[in-house]
């Protein structure tokens, strides 16, 4: 078989038939239909498996069930990871079951590149609204530019294409790896930094808008936060003598040219963001008082502020490997989110895209930081 296209799914009947038929006529317009659909889902109380299995998919067959595991997107991806192995699948195409702006090229750009021997991994590159993506624009991209030495835009998109090598070292990996946020929403920055230090073969697929169900980031991200943010530095530790002399940041091939499309328009609640930072914000020995006392007054962050705290925080964690050190992040996660948002409200998303890559530099520099604090030497 040449194409698996894998649904993780929980509670979504309104969205999962549009992304299911859609792959289908992807499956049958670009790869001939030599593929099936598969929906791993989380035991959905709402009827989205039903939904699902009634959706005519022009004759590409499909299978839904329910994954076993750790409630959670990780544990629901494992599973189709492990039915295309068995299927004996060339490539595995990822969809977010809440996605309304896919089309069926989106399975070729996904899987085209990998079935061409051209590339391991492929991560999406979109188009988003300037609010859209916070934990992806302050925290993923920027880190994984910086560490990893790779422009990979869209590090935690969630609409991916992985090669059957890959699939392999993936699932070669310890079960307890299983039992971690990687099983929940750690798995996307896990599958591309595993994939970034394992493969090497990455590239993006230019994919336009995306449309999904958009969440505001001061009520509804922090789960998400916090597995992200955890399994990124439990990465950091894996893959530290990958990272400490990467000191130069390399584009990663876009595929496919990027239609023009509109982004539709969305809010974030900048002073709730504002205010959950100012009254969550505590005194911690390993940030400075003053940027403690910038988010207790303004409920904001800067930049080189952010970074300086998101890096001492990683160092933090690696001494101690305690999860309350990711709790203490999220109010400057929300102050700095507050201000980015700030700082582009006025600005056309191309202008505030121009902002997010130009986070580069800071965090570079204040990398030197982070290797002079890391304790490789005195580590073992």
């Amino acid at each position: 078989m040449k194409i698996v296209v894998g649904i993780p799914s929980y509670n979504n009947v309104e969205t999962i038939s549009h992304v299911a038929k859609t792959a289908a006529k992807g499956i049958v317009d670009f790869f001939d239909g030599n593929g099936m659909i598969v929906n791993s889902d989380g035991g959905s109380s709402d009827g989205t498996r039903e939904r699902f299995m009634e959706t005519d998919t022009f004759g590409v067959p499909k299978e839904s069930f329910i994954y076993e595991g750790i409630s959670g997107k990780g544990s629901a991806m494992k599973a189709i990871m492990e039915f295309a192995l068995r299927h004996n699948a060339e490539a595995v195409v990822f969809l977010d079951s809440d996605l309304r702006s896919v089309k069926p090229w989106w399975v070729e750009r996904l899987a085209g590149p990998i079935l061409r021997k051209e590339a391991d991994y492929v991560t999406p590159f979109y188009l988003r609204h300037r609010f859209d993506g916070t934990i992806t624009n302050n925290v993923c991209f920027p880190m994984t530019a910086v560490l990893y030495g790779k422009k990979v835009r869209q590090p935690i998109g969630g609409d991916f294409g992985v090669g059957r090598n890959l699939l392999e070292i993936y699932l070669s990996k310890p079960k307890e790896i299983w039992e971690t946020d990687v099983a929940r929403f750690g798995i996307d920055i896990w599958m591309t930094t595993t994939a970034i230090n394992e493969s090497g073969k990455v590239i993006q697929a230019a994919l336009g808008a995306k449309i999904h169900d958009v969440k505001d980031p001061g009520k509804h991200l922090k789960g998400m936060f916090l597995q992200v943010v955890g399994t990124l530095f439990e990465l950091m530790i894996i893959y530290e003598n990958k990272w400490k002399d990467v000191w130069k940041i390399e584009d990663v091939t876009i595929y496919g040219e990027t239609p023009e499309e509109e982004v539709p328009p969305m809010e974030i609640n900048i002073e709730n963001l504002k205010k959950l930072a100012r009254e969550s914000v505590v005194n911690l020995d390993y940030v400075d008082e003053e940027i403690v006392s910038e988010v207790r007054k303004t409920g904001t962050l800067s930049l080189p502020s952010w970074t300086d705290v998101l890096f001492k925080s990683a160092i933090r964690y690696r001494e101690t490997r305690d999860k309350r050190v990711i709790e203490e992040l999220l109010p400057f996660y929300f102050a700095r989110t507050a201000s980015f948002a700030e700082e582009v409200k006025s600005l056309s998303d191309e202008e505030a895209e121009k902002r997010v890559y130009g986070q580069l530099d800071v965090f570079l520099e204040k990398k030197k930081f982070l290797k002079e604090e890391w304790g490789f030497e005195n580590k073992r």
